[in-house]
């Protein structure tokens, strides 16, 4: 009789450990979530560190990295409930808003241009474009938005050069180099191996250009409220990794090398010093940033007189982290 109490209340707090420990560990770890990274450039590093040092894993997700080149088709991606998460730019996520589409912005990546404007050697100034071709990755891409707002400031309008959809950032420089083009928008680390090739930088936009939100981790309302949990972690683990990306540069420098395929350590180092001093700390998107993507928009899209900076993003996540003192302990550190 004394072993069988014995045996049961052996049974019992087994049976309680699992119930308050090992279940919802396990719970916790089979939640996931497909993430999306659109180019191979410095300032999409978080995520890649995010991922290859574990910071998804400790907060609880099972996270699925993909490539879909493009925010345009990863915001159709994110519509199609194909992905949770992406890179987006901003404008190109306010005015999917603005035309119906279930996407909203949750952190702030970069909030200004990280771009340089590369073109072949002979070429000295924006105004020689003019009946030339220039390299996008695609109609609605973070370089179609970078290049309309450079070409406008220089007075060309869109029917005085013709721009031709390359799919990927590196193709653009490959193609000015092979003469089938005559300029791009080029992101690190592409923009370094296109200076070291002799191309001419005609204006370095992350230096030059206004406050724009260029970069931001974007998802669909839908998705959010269905999946609050997810989303606070990943925003969570996400933060984690800017953090560890700032004071890490050891292993920043290899998941930059492994997704960004990088081998010539001159621009390694470049790429991680870019990634270190362009990505948002603190990842709120700027709201100057985005009254200046509005403002744009507005002459042809009836909608965004009258919208704000708040209709097109979702803070709670960021300002959870920020009440929590997150940030400022984990610089204390």
């Amino acid at each position: 009789m004394g072993r069988y109490i014995e045996f049961r209340r052996v049974a019992v707090a087994t049976a309680l450990f699992l119930v308050t420990i090992v279940l919802p560990f396990a719970a916790r770890a089979q939640m996931k979530a497909r993430f999306n990274w659109t180019s191979p450039a410095s300032n999409l590093s978080g995520s890649w560190v995010a991922y290859e040092e574990g910071f998804f894993k400790k907060n609880g997700l099972e996270v699925e990295m993909l490539h879909i080149p493009s925010t345009s088709r990863a915001i159709q991606t994110m519509l199609a409930g194909e992905v949770a998460f992406s890179y987006t730019d901003g404008r190109n996520a306010v005015q999917a808003d603005l035309k119906g589409a279930d996407v909203v912005m949750l952190a702030g990546v970069a909030n200004h241009f990280v771009f340089s404007f590369m073109a072949r050697a002979e070429i000295k100034k924006i105004g020689d474009l003019r009946g030339k071709k220039i390299g996008i990755t695609r109609i609605g891409s973070s370089t179609h938005t970078v290049t309309l707002w450079i070409m406008s400031r220089a007075g060309l309008k869109p029917e005085e050069y013709q721009l031709v959809p390359l799919l990927e950032v590196p193709n653009v420089l490959t193609a000015i180099l092979a003469g089938q083009i005559d300029a791009g928008a080029l992101s690190p680390p592409t923009s370094f191996r296109a200076r070291k090739a002799g191309l001419n930088e005609l204006i370095d936009v992350g230096k030059e250009g206004p406050e724009f939100v260029s970069v931001a981790i974007g998802s669909t309302r839908s998705y959010v409220r269905a999946n609050e949990e997810i989303t606070r972690r990943l925003i969570r683990a996400y933060s984690e990794a800017i953090l560890f990306l700032k004071t890490n540069k050891g292993p920043t420098i290899r998941a930059i090398q492994k997704y960004a395929k990088i081998q010539d350590p001159e621009i390694l180092e470049a790429t991680y010093s870019e990634a270190r001093s362009h990505i948002e700390t603190v990842p709120f998107l700027s709201r100057k940033g985005l009254e200046t993507i509005i403002g744009e928009l507005a002459p042809t899209e009836p909608k965004a007189r009258q919208a704000k900076p708040e209709d097109f993003m979702d803070h709670r996540f960021v300002s959870q982290l920020e009440k929590e003192g997150f940030f400022k302990n984990a610089a204390a550190k």
